[in-house]
């Protein structure tokens, strides 16, 4: 972008301030760059950091209280945090809450800097449970539950996950028959891997679930809705017990957030009133007439789905502020750990190493394209839920962002937290230094709001079908026979990838040769590239698809050969979205030194990219082995140009000093010998 290369200098700090190219290093305004990361959330975010800070001690309880003890903790503090108004955001001021959705995200994604387990059980019980009731419900549901639940007076579950059917929940084994004498519907658990199974607040804290189950009326099965269904009672004594019929065990040890009571449901024949459906989308009348403003069952169960995905963008943003903490804690370690004399008798820091910078950098660079493309993302989901736009098209298109969004992000978390760990050698393996819990507690967000590569499916089924009106109905086979029937030329089109790309081709030089010509920190070659990937893998998947019933194969047998090539092509158009957020935010913003900061990140995490996948772009005649062998020295430049920035660009996160803890790491440390 607004850099050239540049071979720094030698130096005590591995970089020049200024150059004969005229490349001038930027100051970084700490305090401006986290106002521009913040955005029109920084008081949001900032009540959130206090009370991170306040309840800092969580921290160190999650080493030292039994595992009962940390989940009686875990949820006092979601209780006193919710007395501040932080977790309510999100539900309508009638009902005790702020009533603004993008502010519920903000406060969310913040809290991710803290412990996790107090994360997720905010998620369960305000974003889940609360969240299904106020989507899913209507005004009776609202007046009965919403106040207590903003509150945490009112303890829920969000029950749908089932053992046999995780991912694919319009098989889910759970059965609601109305009962039209006594006007109930009748919970049965129909077979044992129809369980409710890892269910956030079930083992201990839940009163109420949000029981996802098959709807039958007057024997013809109406798909999967939602019911509000006791799992626990008071006893005599006042003590919580289970409801009757309701079986109650709890998941036990887990690999990380502990302080979660994730527990298993039974239901046996469990009646509940007919009032106790969660009709916005459906609804039983008294006689036993099924009801529904959406004909479509396929269409109402997707609609039904669709309200629920805040859940899924807020894991995706969760991910990449774990990444943050994990980030601002190596990179600070690696600007004050010394090893070995590399020039005069000081030893030389971490951060000075060409390898180093290459390890962190990068990551870093990419934690802030996945902030812009997250931002975006939040923008959007706020439209839609509100009504700001409430066209078909805008919606899928938003559930399909959320869903590779999610991917990407807490992929990155999880390799991030790694490499982070491994950059601070034996110290990022000792507890206190914060990398044990990060590891530990997300790495099942890669899994849970949906198995990422089954998220990416989604997003391929959107793409190679424009989100055509029969959309739901398609399963796997049906995406196939779809894209069959179609000339790739208009799968192509369709996907508004293509036209983009000859545009861009036009703005640069050298013609049928643009790749060659053009330089290399050009954000237009940079699209350009990641454009091209895209059309190419879904043109080649689409072919693929067809020609394998053009020769008359099974439409599941199709599928399962080229779904490595779906999955991919859904991943390069996260790609390219990621990349244009990115870029875009970068262009909005005035000239000065932040922009050219935001610059040097924007081209690193461009050109890492297209570095990483150097293969796939030299095998398809994007890339020479000159241009790759440039691309790499230009990668090393910007990590030499961006290693003076790092310890600003990571305060810019503005994780609160006490969630760093790790103080060895990001204190001032004596030299030691390696």
């Amino acid at each position: 972008m607004a850099t050239d290369t540049v071979t720094p200098t030698d130096g005590p700090t591995g970089a020049s301030t200024s150059s004969a190219s005229g490349y001038v290093q930027p100051e970084v305004d700490v305090p401006a760059l986290t106002r521009l990361l913040d955005g029109r959330y920084a008081e949001v975010r900032n009540l959130v950091r206090s009370n991170l800070s306040a309840y800092s001690s969580i921290l160190t309880d999650a080493e030292t209280l039994s595992r009962a003890d940390y989940r009686e903790r875990v949820k006092e503090l979601v209780v006193e945090m919710a007395s501040t108004g932080q977790t309510g955001m999100g539900f309508p001021e009638e009902y005790g809450g702020g009533g603004d959705i993008g502010a519920s995200i903000a406060a969310f994604e913040t809290l991710s800097f803290g412990d996790l387990s107090v994360l997720v059980k905010v998620g369960v019980q305000f974003g889940l449970f609360g969240g299904a009731i106020l989507q899913l419900g209507t005004e009776r549901h609202h007046e009965a539950y919403l106040r207590q639940i903003v509150t945490g007076e009112l303890m829920g579950c969000f029950a749908m996950t089932e053992t046999g059917h995780g991912s694919n929940v319009q098989a889910l084994g759970t059965v609601a028959t109305y009962d039209v004498a006594t006007q109930e519907f009748v919970i049965t658990t129909t077979r044992e891997d129809a369980r409710k199974d890892y269910i956030g607040n079930a083992a201990e804290h839940g009163e109420l679930a949000v029981v996802f189950a098959q709807l039958e009326v007057g024997g013809e099965g109406r798909g999967v809705h939602a019911f509000v269904v006791p799992i626990r009672v008071r006893d005599d004594s006042g003590e919580l017990v289970p409801a009757p019929g309701v079986t109650i065990a709890d998941d036990g040890l887990k690999m990380g957030l502990n302080g979660v009571d994730n527990g298993r449901l039974w239901f046996d024949e469990v009646r509940v009133p007919r009032d106790n459906l969660l009709n916005r989308f459906a609804d039983v009348t008294p006689a036993g007439v099924y009801e529904s403003p959406i004909d479509n069952p396929n269409r109402r169960f997707f609609t039904m789905l669709g309200t629920l995905i805040q859940g899924r963008v807020c894991v995706g943003g969760a991910g990449i502020n774990a990444a943050k903490v994990a980030l601002t804690i190596a990179v600070k370690y690696a600007l004050r750990r010394r090893q070995f004399e590399a020039s005069g008798e000081e030893e030389e820091l971490l951060l000075d190493y060409g390898m180093h910078q290459r390890r962190l950098l990068p990551l870093l660079a990419r934690t802030y394209a996945l902030h812009f493309a997250q931002d975006v993302l939040s923008a959007n989901l706020h439209d839609v839920l509100t009504g700001v736009r409430e066209d078909e098209q805008t919606q899928r298109e938003l559930e399909s962002r959320a869903a590779g969004t999610k991917a990407l992000g807490t992929w990155h978390a999880t390799r991030t937290i790694q490499e982070c760990r491994e950059a601070c050698g034996g110290a990022g393996y000792l507890a206190e230094n914060r990398f044990a819990a990060l590891k530990a507690d997300t790495d099942v967000f890669t899994t849970f709001e949906g198995d990422n590569h089954v998220l990416l499916q989604l997003v391929a089924k959107g793409l190679l079908t424009d989100y055509a009106s029969d959309f739901e109905d398609m399963d796997q086979f049906g995406l196939v026979r779809f894209v069959a029937g179609l000339a790739v030329d208009t799968v192509v089109e369709k996907t508004r990838v293509h036209g983009l790309l000859e545009r861009v081709r036009d703005l640069l030089p050298g013609g049928d040769e643009w790749d060659q010509e053009a330089g290399l920190l050009d954000p237009e070659y940079q699209l350009a590239m990641y454009r091209f990937r895209e059309e190419h893998m879904i043109s080649g998947a689409a072919r693929r698809l067809k020609r394998g019933i053009d020769n008359d194969m099974d439409p599941g047998e199709v599928f399962s050969r080229v779904q490595d090539h779906v999955i991919g092509a859904a991943r390069a158009h996260m790609e390219r979205l990621v990349l244009e957020a990115f870029v875009e935010r970068t262009r909005a913003l005035p000239d000065g030194d932040l922009k050219v900061a935001l610059n040097l990140l924007c081209d690193l995490h461009a050109l890492s990219g297209i570095e990483a996948d150097s293969a796939w772009f030299m095998e398809h005649g994007r890339l020479s082995v000159q241009r790759s062998k440039a691309i790499r020295r230009e990668v090393s430049s910007l990590c030499r140009k961006v290693r003076p920035l790092a310890g600003d660009l990571v305060d810019a996160f503005g994780v609160p000093e006490e969630m760093l803890r790790s103080p060895e790491l990001v204190g001032d440390l004596v030299p030691m010998k390696g």
